[in-house]
């Protein structure tokens, strides 16, 4: 015996209803409805009894509540001997919670529970756009309210996306103010509604128009083109692993982690100078060069199984979590001072960690600069480890070294002064460039 039929009601056209799911509903009393905000309701078998869950809308704080109250709710209903149907928009399984916590919380009820498909919004909407979703490398799809709830674009840019259930203006308007972060204001956006109904209609805005209008409701979608065929950090890996490849380039094949050393050092002070220049389109491209040389590298590491690029990319998300427990968890700041002693304070525990995990002894505050760091940087990053550390630094002798000793004393001046010696230096050393006369 079922307990509990989860049936798809489809995209709203009640002529898209599936086979199994009209069967299930003709053969069923009452149906229990996520939602009556549905077009399909008008065609269903005219003697049922409808009931929904809308009033669970209004006295919840947010989705996830509604969510999990309305699986409360069916769970309970199962366990009558008749057991349930219950209907949902689109398909049981595409953007659909109730589904997966009704399963969830069923197995564990010993509850048994059937799920009955329907067209979900995917096949109308591509169709309305004249898009295969498995061309243009695959369609993307994602709920509005993740993009609009990041700081960044959560999506691969250089390939299509469709965004769901963008359903109020205010939803697109955090969606825009995501987008702008890495699609120009121009780019265009098609905004679907009621895809696989009668009243399906498509309109064209440019992103910055985006929330201009109030016609949003809960079967809008939003389609986001390509913002072009190379506009992702994916693509570059692409073209880097085609080149390391055995039909690709011999230059690129003889290349190894130490031989792209100068390379990653000089596409570096490439982009400091771009910097100093304060050169937009130089900016743009000095970035793009070492991103080159970075995805050379992790290219190399993965040939040789060092390291994987998603490992990477997991610690360094994974520490800049931890180390901001003010941005991520419940700790209060005053201010950037107290971020700089937590960052150091958390950035020692996890020395001491490791040392302990090794057997080691106590890490120095020292340990984690890099050595090649120019002089100048070298000294300031020094001095301020063993000032937080509470280290005073053993100079030496200043006959064996004095221009060392007073340089080393000139960048505690600049950094009591609040001021970065290297970016001094160099900022005197352009004014003397630009001062010298043509020949």
């Amino acid at each position: 015996m079922t307990h509990i039929t989860i049936v798809g009601l489809g995209p709203g056209d009640p002529a898209l209803l599936t086979r199994a799911a009209w069967d299930v509903l003709q053969a069923a009393d009452e149906v229990y409805l996520r939602t009556r905000a549905h077009p399909a309701l008008d065609g269903l078998p005219a003697h049922l009894a409808l009931h929904s869950f809308d009033e669970v809308y209004e006295a919840a704080e947010d989705f996830a509540a509604v969510y999990a109250e309305i699986a409360r709710r069916v769970i309970a209903l199962g366990r009558r001997p008749q057991g349930v149907v219950y209907a949902v928009p689109g398909d049981p399984t595409v953007g659909e919670a109730t589904t997966w916590l009704i399963r969830q919380q069923a197995a564990e009820a010993g509850l048994t529970v059937r799920v009955v498909h329907g067209v979900s919004f995917i096949e109308p909407t591509c169709l309305a756009l004249g898009l295969d979703p498995l061309e243009q490398d695959g369609l993307q799809v994602l709920d509005a309210m993740v993009v609009a709830a990041s700081h960044a674009s959560p999506f691969d840019t250089s390939r299509p996306a469709l965004l769901a259930q963008c359903y109020s203006r205010s939803l697109a308007s955090d969606v825009k103010l995501t987008l702008l972060h890495s699609l120009d204001a121009e780019h265009p956006i098609t905004v679907v509604q009621a895809a696989g109904t009668p009243a399906q209609r498509l309109r064209q805005v440019p992103l910055f128009e985006l929330d201009r209008s109030s016609d949003f409701d809960h079967l809008t979608s939003l389609y986001v083109p390509p913002a072009g065929p190379y506009a992702a950090f994916s693509r570059l890996q692409e073209i880097v692993a085609h080149l390391r490849s055995p039909e690709g380039c011999p230059w690129d094949r003889e290349q190894t982690l130490q031989s792209l050393r100068k390379d990653l050092m000089e596409e570096a002070y490439e982009l400091l100078e771009a910097l100093d220049l304060d050169d937009d389109e130089k900016i743009g491209e000095e970035l793009g060069d070492l991103s080159l040389v970075i995805a050379m590298l992790a290219q190399i590491a993965a040939e040789e199984e060092r390291v994987k690029w998603p490992q990477a990319m997991a610690r360094i998300v994974e520490k800049l979590i931890r180390r901001h427990p003010h941005v991520f968890g419940d700790v209060q700041v005053s201010g950037a001072d107290e971020v700089l002693a937590n960052w150091a304070a958390i950035k020692a525990e996890e020395a001491n960690a490791k040392a302990h995990e090794a057997g080691g002894a106590r890490p120095s505050p020292l340990d984690s600069v890099p050595k090649a760091l120019p002089a100048l940087s070298l000294a300031s990053k020094y001095q301020g480890r063993l000032a937080r550390a509470g280290i005073e630094p053993s100079l030496p002798a200043a006959a064996d070294n004095p221009i060392g000793v007073a340089l080393w004393r000139l960048v505690a001046q600049a950094r009591a002064a609040g001021v970065d010696a290297e970016t001094a230096l160099r900022e005197v050393c352009q004014q003397v460039a630009a001062a010298v006369p043509p020949p």
